[in-house]
């Protein structure tokens, strides 16, 4: 891999080419990193009160009704959700898909963490940050590393 040194430090940064790439992964990894969150918030809603409002998701992701609003209406483009004036938000079936997922990735991340020695809460709160910016690759040694850890 060509690299380049900074004129500012030792460091070496990668050339132009792969770190356009890099970047783009990183506002691929955000722009979907809201859409799991939302999804998941949503079917967890969904599991324990029977329905999904956007006050409801506005206080569990500390956000503004607003940003859920609007945050919904993008994802009922994406189809990922169903809305009805005055009802709560619905998956759909590739909302639900997203969710499962989304929902695995974390438990791997926060089994990934408390496997290191990291606390649960700790973990859980970590894992928020990590769970969207790692590759399948990543996420799969992951799943290896916990797996020869606690036999699970």
């Amino acid at each position: 891999m060509p690299v380049q040194k900074t004129k500012s430090s030792t460091a070496l940064v990668p050339q132009s080419d792969e770190s356009a790439l890099h970047q783009r992964r990183t506002r691929q990894q955000h722009a979907q990193e809201r859409a799991q969150d939302y999804v998941e918030a949503i079917a967890d809603l969904l599991a324990t009160r029977g329905e999904a409002r956007a006050t409801d998701l506005a206080r569990n992701l500390g956000v503004t009704h607003v940003t859920v609003i609007r945050t919904v209406q993008r994802l009922q483009r994406d189809g990922l959700v169903t809305t009805q004036p005055y009802r709560s938000i619905f998956l759909t079936d590739a909302g639900k898909r997203l969710a499962i997922k989304a929902k695995a990735r974390h438990q791997t991340v926060v089994a990934f963490l408390e496997a290191l020695g990291v606390s649960s809460a700790t973990a859980r709160a970590d894992a928020e940050g990590i769970e969207h910016h790692v590759s399948a690759e990543t996420l799969a040694a992951f799943e290896r590393f916990v797996a020869e850890r606690t036999g699970r």
